[in-house]
């Protein structure tokens, strides 16, 4: 148990250290969940709010020890991060009828969600997400994923961002490549913040007739 403790307490050193060089000083800051992730629980979550405009909310609970957890094909281990372009406020956080609230809510939800289906799927860079119509809060909402900060072609740990994008962007990376759509996302210096009030970055004609089903969806439906 002692030595279990002790790897537990290294890995988190190492990926806090790891997470720091990507997004910054951590703010000193949690937002602890009442019951643990691990008990069945909410995630805890971290903010990163000094190396870029906005503040960036990451997770450290999908991996406790090295080689354990969430993974993929680009890395052994990974922590989920997020941004929105509000400063942080945590006054505001729980409290979703002011501008931060709001999309801190949102993300908190978002999080909670890929969380668990990342423990049993692999999500990799460039893939989208598709919630079910019929989700509280979540429901309808879709997302892209990417290696946030990656310059290795594989690395024993890094994050993996989580961006909400408007549907028709979704459409649109399922048709020509969620690579395609980053990049465009990029270019109109919208990457890698979740708020959506802003314009797409495509339009309906640059989109095919595309269906709507995802594997997350057969996952949730299978799971509840």
């Amino acid at each position: 148990m002692a030595e279990e403790s002790r790897i537990e307490s290294q890995w988190y050193a190492e990926k806090s250290a790891r997470m720091v060089e990507l997004l910054g000083e951590e703010h000193d800051m949690v937002m602890h969940s009442l019951i643990p992730y691990g008990m069945g629980g909410g995630l805890d979550l971290y903010y990163y709010p000094h190396l870029i405009p906005g503040t960036g909310v990451a997770t450290k609970e999908l991996s406790n020890t090295p080689g354990d957890g969430s993974s993929n094909n680009v890395f052994t281990n990974y922590e989920f991060v997020m941004f929105t372009r509000h400063d942080l406020s945590i006054e505001d956080a729980k409290k979703p009828e002011t501008p931060f609230g709001k999309i801190h809510f949102t993300i908190n939800a978002i999080l909670n969600m890929m969380a668990p289906y990342s423990a049993q799927a692999k999500l990799n860079p460039f893939e989208t997400v598709e919630f079910p119509s019929e989700m509280e809060v979540v429901g309808g909402r879709c997302l892209i994923l990417d290696a946030y900060g990656m310059t290795d072609a594989h690395a024993d740990f890094g994050l993996m961002l989580i961006m909400e994008i408007h549907r028709v962007e979704m459409d649109y990376a399922r048709q020509h490549g969620g690579q395609a759509l980053l990049k465009k996302l990029m270019a109109a210096n919208y990457y890698p913040y979740s708020d959506l009030d802003r314009p797409p970055v495509v339009d309906s004609q640059d989109v095919r007739g595309v269906g709507s089903w995802s594997r997350w969806k057969d996952w949730w439906f299978s799971n509840n």
